[in-house]
């Protein structure tokens, strides 16, 4: 038997960055809303997940009184060198804040662990090892979200449904089939990432080679996710660990330390978007919504641009009985998405195609070198 647990204006699926900055955000509009997460708070928390956030990402935290998010993570563009090793020689990326002030270097584990704190310390209701998550009603005012937890079958109506629980969610399953158009590209190669009990030294270090990209970023005083381009056919059981080490440090051209290696998975690079982002009183955001190729390191920032504007939207529409800025949800955060999807592509093509020939050829590698001396410091500098 499903037991009855009371309504609220909005629920969110998902507790990860998406879903608390929206819940924060709607918390502190004075918007109802509940967040369900179907893992528990110490998993979410500790999960290893690269992170970055430009400065657009920042200044929306700020905005909403939530800057204590990202304090103590600064490390932005205008207070850090990172090193970038083409071809063996060793260069430093431009550093230019931007407009919109100087990002900030924080994993995702700690942003969702800030946010986590924050959204409770507010009086938020947020009910993680929520399992078997359902969609109903969508099409109607009062949607029903069903789900169960160590107490068993529960269901919460409200207004509004929020999807913001990553690309393999229920949420999106929820839309009926045709509704939604899917555009992808797939970049052709793959990352494999590898996690390792060894502290990275400097904090991040890129590389452009022969052989493919290359990259070793901190995870914290003991540990750093190492990634190395490789096909897509790839797998994890075609790296044992003596290749991995010796393939880091050709690619980065100096010896590296070796340790225990946790984890390796091979990730194909792609970029994907869902559109439209919202059906009937459903709105999707974050990777429920769409991909963006790592390289960019533009996921998080999405995600916080998507919980904004559907933050102001269901804020007209509960507060001031305006349905025009949820009217153009989609069109809104759609219009952003494509604009850095296309600064993900020209990124990501410049760092592999400047390497590799072997994929696309020296033509586009010599192109793509011609356009990786804008992304780094003059070798006078």
């Amino acid at each position: 038997m499903t037991q009855a647990d009371g309504k609220t204006t909005v629920v969110i699926v998902g507790g990860g960055v998406a879903g608390l900055a929206l819940g924060t955000f709607l918390l502190r509009s004075g918007i109802p809303c509940t967040v369900l997460e179907k893992n528990s708070r110490e998993y979410v928390e500790q999960r290893q997940r690269a992170g970055s956030l430009d400065g657009r990402g920042v200044r929306t935290l700020h905005d909403w009184g939530v800057g204590e998010a990202v304090e103590g993570h600064g490390g932005g563009p205008s207070d850090v060198v990172l090193p970038l090793i083409v071809h063996g020689e060793k260069r430093a990326w431009r550093m230019d804040s931007g407009e919109d002030g100087a990002g900030a270097f924080v994993p995702q584990q700690v942003l969702v662990r800030n946010l986590v704190r924050i959204f409770l310390r507010d009086g938020g209701d947020l009910r993680f090892e929520a399992a078997d998550v359902t969609l109903e009603k969508l099409g109607t005012e009062q949607p029903r979200v069903r789900y169960r937890d160590g107490e068993g079958a529960k269901a919460i109506d409200c207004a509004f449904v929020a999807g913001a629980d990553g690309f393999h969610g229920v949420s999106r399953t929820a839309i009926p089939d045709g509704f939604l158009t899917c555009h992808s590209h797939e970049f052709g190669y793959a990352w494999l990432t590898v996690m390792a009990e060894v502290p990275a030294d400097p904090l991040a270090v890129m590389a452009v080679h022969a052989r493919g990209f290359a990259a070793q970023i901190t995870r914290g005083p003991d540990a750093s996710r190492i990634y190395l381009q490789c096909p897509v056919d790839d797998t994890a059981g075609d790296w044992p660990d003596e290749r991995v080490w010796d393939e880091l440090g050709t690619r980065l051209a100096a010896p590296v330390p070796r340790g225990p290696i946790a984890t390796k998975q091979v990730v194909p690079l792609r970029g994907v978007v869902f559109s439209p982002m919202r059906y009937g009183r459903l709105c999707l955001l974050g990777d429920a919504a769409h991909l963006i190729s790592p390289m960019s390191a533009e996921g998080m920032s999405l995600a916080l641009h998507d919980a904004e504007v559907l933050a102001h939207a269901l804020v007209h529409q509960v507060a001031k009985d305006d349905p025009s800025l949820l009217e153009s949800y989609s069109d809104t955060c759609l219009a952003h998405v494509w604009e850095r999807q296309a600064s993900a592509v020209w990124m990501t093509d410049a760092m592999h195609d400047s390497g590799d020939a072997s994929y696309r050829g020296e033509f586009r590698k010599q192109v793509a070198l011609a356009n990786l001396e804008n992304l780094v410091q003059p070798r006078s500098a």
